[in-house]
């Protein structure tokens, strides 16, 4: 009953606009006060606790990491380079969209942060290219989901801190199943370019893919050097979250000179926005996660399943089935740390490979990136494109179609997930 009267405060908030991490402290402080001996103190206390996980200083450093790309010049010389290799290509422009998401996707490890610094560029590219701007808005919002998928990923940080299992094999674990994903990604938008004989951009001379090629460099190591380091053990990846840092900042103001002054403050304010907004759900998480362990929900759950022949797969489908309501109205980490700790002890009882269901679980958060009403990467391409929402959820309509069948896949098939970590790293 207390679980009961917990969600509907919650939900009840957030139905008045009550921010969501907000909403999350004040329905289980609520909730907890009413219903167990816990202080005002105990509980304030308990918040604090839960930012003290140094793998939790992964998530500012990728976030600062991709947002210095964006204003340092990294971003630019990547597109420039694609372009000039791919760009004259059936869809050329398309894919250039895809692999640069992806590129940038290994560095930022954020989806709304992928979306926002390669729409920019491509954008405007893609309309002069002569695709349909409804298009050109729903590729950039689905291409920008690779960011919490394809290594490092804050979401998968977020899953490993939560589950308490190793944050490197699950990158090694989304390496694979985001890769797999761009290729299904720019398959269809050659498919799609050659049935609708969508422009291209002009074809360079070999001298200009050299010089771009040689420009984009020092950037394009960036995501070998982070991948690198952590599957050789040489880094940690919260080490490597602060390597990667110094790294673009080097190259922006060493290499691209392009990093100014009067950027910092704009640069520091949008990373402080973004991470202040995941550390704030985290510690409000942790109270509803004190509220579940106080009421042994977890152990209730795991003897439930225990009483009823539950299969893995009608869990995916039911899980799945959640997810997707759930990303209608939450965002990727609220509702990571709100269903993972429930879902644990099932997950465990039914023998799913952990690394398996956080591949799953980061391709419904994909899909909460775009659905409405509350798909962020919709808010960042509405801004940026300034049409309005509906426009965007009308383009992105084929992908969400897309990743819904990708998710399948890698219910099925689990290997794509678990080859890496199990069969190359001996997990």
């Amino acid at each position: 009953m207390e679980t009961v009267v917990l969600f509907l405060i919650f939900v009840g908030l957030f139905l008045i606009n009550v921010p969501i991490a907000i909403s999350l402290a004040i329905a289980a402080l609520v909730v907890l006060a009413a219903t167990t001996d816990f202080t005002l103190y105990m509980m304030a206390q308990r918040m604090f606790a839960a930012l003290l996980s140094p793998p939790l200083l992964a998530i500012p450093a990728f976030v600062f990491a991709g947002v210095v790309m964006s204003y340092g010049g990294i971003s630019k010389y990547l597109i420039a380079c694609l372009k000039a290799w791919f760009g004259h290509l059936p869809g050329g422009l398309a894919v250039v969209t895809i692999a640069a998401c992806s590129i940038f996707a290994a560095i930022s490890g954020s989806s709304p942060a992928t979306a926002a610094a390669i729409g920019a560029i491509m954008l405007p590219a893609l309309i002069e290219g002569g695709y349909p701007k409804r298009y050109a808005m729903g590729l950039i919002a689905a291409a920008g989901t690779l960011g919490i998928l394809i290594p490092p990923s804050v979401t998968m940080v977020i899953f490993g801190i939560t589950a308490e299992v190793s944050i490197g094999d699950l990158f090694m674990g989304g390496l694979l199943p985001g890769i797999f994903l761009a290729l299904i990604l720019i398959a269809i938008a050659v498919l799609n370019a050659l049935k609708n004989n969508y422009g291209r951009a002009p074809k360079a001379t070999w001298d200009e893919r050299v010089k771009t090629t040689v420009k984009a460099i020092p950037g394009g190591l960036l995501p070998f050097f982070i991948l690198g380091s952590i599957y050789a053990g040489v880094v940690t990846p919260t080490e490597a979250a602060v390597l990667s840092v110094f790294y673009t900042v080097a190259v922006s103001i060493f290499i691209y000179k392009e990093l100014k002054l009067s950027s910092v403050r704009q640069i520091l304010r949008e990373s402080i926005n973004i991470s202040s907004m995941i550390y704030l759900i985290i510690s409000a998480a942790m109270l509803f996660s004190l509220f579940l362990t106080a009421k042994q929900v977890p152990q209730s759950v795991a003897a439930w399943i225990a009483d009823n022949t539950l299969n893995k797969y009608l869990f995916f489908a039911l899980t799945n089935l959640m997810f997707f309501v759930m990303g209608t109205f939450l965002e990727a980490v609220s509702i990571t740390l709100i269903t993972l700790p429930l879902l644990l002890p099932i997950i465990y009882a039914l023998d799913i490979d952990i690394v398996q269901f956080a591949v799953v679980m980061t391709v419904n958060m994909e899909l909460a990136m775009i659905t409405p009403p509350v798909g962020l990467n919709l808010f960042v391409v509405s801004a940026m494109a300034r049409e309005k929402l509906e426009e965007v959820v009308r383009g992105v309509l084929p992908f969400i179609l897309v990743l819904v069948l990708a998710l399948i896949l890698f219910v099925l098939w689990p290997g794509i997930s678990t080859y890496i970590p199990r069969e190359l790293m001996h997990r």
